[in-house]
């Protein structure tokens, strides 16, 4: 019985203190170093979300990011989403995205607009947490932060070139980049019935 008592106890101890080291201010987190947008352009489908406050866009979300001549990068999103609480619909965005920082490519501002009246436009930062481009994108957004720097209402999307899901090795990688966000248990499958 001591036993069981002594790995319980070495469990809290190592989460407290994992808890402790880790730090949840946003501008602690790590990006993709290196960002290379041209090999981050192409279709991405939404695997799971963390939704931010108010409306967002709910399944079959799916993006498709363009590199032009001159280094901007542009996409076109789509997804169903849920109007007056019943109406569900597919819904198209578009958004253009600016890099304030040349140092740092993966931390981008993202203005989007919806390309109907009643969905909304506006601006977010849009960090590529990581990807491998040929698999995997983790994205995030902070819209407010905490007095501490950590973040009052975040959004996060994985994303995958698979509408199918992630293998095993991938999902790993994946989890441990949502904890090293704060989001670990924060997120939603996303539907990918193809009905948009």
């Amino acid at each position: 019985m001591k036993y069981a008592q002594y790995v319980f106890l070495a469990s809290v101890f190592s989460t407290v203190g994992y808890s402790l080291a880790q730090t949840c201010a946003v501008e602690s987190f790590s990006v993709k170093d290196n960002f290379d947008p041209k090999r981050y352009a192409g279709k991405w489908y939404a695997l799971a979300k963390k939704d931010p406050e108010g409306l967002f866009l709910q399944d079959n979300i799916s993006a498709e990011y363009t590199v032009e001549e001159d280094g901007t990068m542009t996409a076109s999103s789509k997804g169903r989403v849920k109007l007056f609480g019943f109406w569900v619909i597919c819904a198209d965005m578009a958004a253009q995205y600016t890099v304030p920082d040349p140092t740092t490519p993966a931390k981008m501002y993202m203005t989007y607009q919806g390309l109907a009246s009643y969905l909304s436009s506006g601006g977010d930062n849009y960090w590529v947490i990581d990807t491998d481009y040929d698999n995997y994108a983790i994205t995030y957004a902070c819209r407010s932060l905490k007095e501490d720097g950590s973040c009052d209402d975040g959004y996060s999307l994985i994303f995958s070139r698979n509408p199918r899901g992630l293998p095993p090795a991938i999902q790993r990688i994946v989890r441990q980049k949502q904890e090293e966000i704060c989001m670990s248990g924060q997120f939603q499958p996303v539907l990918q019935s193809g009905a948009c």
